[in-house]
């Protein structure tokens, strides 16, 4: 096992593995400090980055962070590497590495032809020393595109999971508030729904309600029950018309095992869902969800930073080929990220590595009521993943989700992002949404004008 040291001026630091060097390069954040493996100052997380900074990234195929034999993420991360991609990248280190992403030479085509040969340890390693200027410019050109019933991650497209949840699932509370959500021109890359009652038959219920209404209007879009994926998996096999398989994931095994998953289950959804054949544009079906925190709270870290492990996460979605994923970064509490700095800081990291890695990512731009964070802090994320070409942000009434009590975006500040920034919804959403005439000719939403008439009759049901 490879030990390292530092020398700054006249004290020399030294690191005891790589996953030591790992953690203590990590810029700060509430999370490694409780799992006691945070840098001790800002002086040990400098030599710590300008350590890894000359480390090759061949050294992350021949040591690995958690062992292949007691590990089947790990085992993923190896026996799926490709080399022949990774072979322009073999001679770097993590800083040239870090250098030729920000070069014009790192174009759309070249990052990726490169990604299947990037490891999540790699993506997570170069993050650690990047700028958040860096995070968002990369990831700017990366260009991931899934398909389902809408083409999702276009360039100069921003979607929205229409998130109409209900402390008691009621019908009516749920139809009006994806009504409401419509009307501002949410829901291109899902209308998702956290079940307060989470069994099958409710499940069954739910999904078939969502289904009556994309049907019934037209809507080029997708629904997704988040409920466990063994009950998802149940529902398909009662006839449900299930659209998305959901499942939260972590970036090990133990972690995931907390979560009552595995590979081999995943796989078992997918399929499941696959035979439906409900796609019309593509066939993309999984949804994930992540956050940084996860597998240490599951006590399944292995010593690890949370951020390396919440970018080992990205390769169990990656095997998965997913519509969607997204991190929901401030979900977990200040535990795991402190403040306003540190959730966005952890944000546009989720992003860029999962982008790097090749995947559909979005963020739930969020964070708990007992955390140092407020919605101003929000709008500083959502308007930097904005500019960073995030695919998805979640639409929730209010920004405040009654179901599960956290403060999110809102339909409001959806709208909002694309505006200020030029982004439209999916292409097919967005001609749907002037179909019904909500988006006028000119990609605006018709505010302080009367319903569309294909919504008037849902409006009595609602009252």
């Amino acid at each position: 096992m490879q030990q390292f040291t530092h020398m700054v001026g006249s004290r020399t630091y030294g690191f005891r593995d790589l996953k030591d060097l790992m953690a203590k390069a990590t810029p700060a954040r509430s999370g490694d400090n409780l799992a006691g493996v945070a840098a001790a100052s800002a002086e040990e997380r400098v030599a710590a980055q300008m350590t890894l900074a000359a480390l090759p990234l061949s050294t992350f195929l021949n040591e690995a962070l958690i062992p292949y034999e007691s590990d089947e993420v790990t085992r993923l991360i190896i026996d799926s590497h490709d080399a022949p991609a990774f072979a322009v990248l073999r001679h770097l280190t993590v800083g040239d590495f870090r250098n030729w992403l920000l070069s014009d030479d790192a174009d759309e085509a070249a990052l990726a032809a490169a990604s299947p040969g990037i490891t999540p340890e790699m993506a997570a390693a170069v993050s650690k020393i990047m700028r958040i200027q860096d995070l968002i410019l990369v990831a700017k050109k990366c260009r991931v595109v899934t398909a389902f019933r809408n083409t999702i991650g276009l360039k100069d497209r921003l979607s929205t999971r229409l998130q109409p949840n209900h402390p008691t699932d009621d019908a009516s509370g749920i139809a009006a508030s994806v009504l409401d959500g419509l009307l501002y021109g949410s829901g291109d890359a899902v209308i998702g729904i956290n079940p307060a009652t989470d069994n099958v038959p409710q499940v069954i219920r739910i999904v078939g309600m969502l289904d009556e209404i994309i049907a019934r209007y037209g809507i080029p879009t997708q629904s997704c029950v988040l409920t466990h994926v063994t009950n998802t998996i149940a529902a398909i096999e009662r006839g449900a018309p299930v659209d998305l398989v959901f499942q939260s994931i972590a970036g090990t095994e133990a972690a995931n095992a907390s979560f009552g998953v595995n590979l081999a289950l995943l796989a078992e959804a997918q399929q499941a869902a696959l035979s439906l054949g409900r796609g019309t544009v593509g066939n993309n079906v999984m949804y994930f969800e992540t956050g940084q925190g996860s597998a240490l709270s599951a006590n399944g870290h292995h010593g690890l930073d949370q951020q390396t492990c919440e970018a080992r996460a990205y390769a169990v979605a990656r095997r998965f080929q997913p519509l969607l994923v997204n991190t929901v970064v401030g979900f977990i509490g200040p535990e795991y990220l402190y403040d306003g700095k540190q959730i966005i800081r952890a944000g546009l990291e989720d992003h860029f590595c999962a982008k790097l890695l090749g995947l559909p990512m979005g963020c739930d731009v969020c964070y708990t009521n007992h955390a140092e964070a407020d919605q101003n802090d929000m709008d500083v994320l959502l308007t930097l993943l904005g500019a960073a070409g995030c695919t998805f942000v979640m639409g929730i009434p209010g920004s405040d989700d009654i179901m599960l009590n956290y403060q999110t975006t809102s339909f409001h500040d959806a709208l909002y992002a694309r505006r200020v920034l030029g982004l439209k919804p999916a292409p097919e959403f967005e001609a749907w949404l002037k179909d019904m005439r909500i988006f006028t000719a000119d990609d605006y939403i018709t505010l302080g004008q009367a319903v569309p008439a294909p919504f008037q009759a849902a409006l009595p049901r609602l009252a």
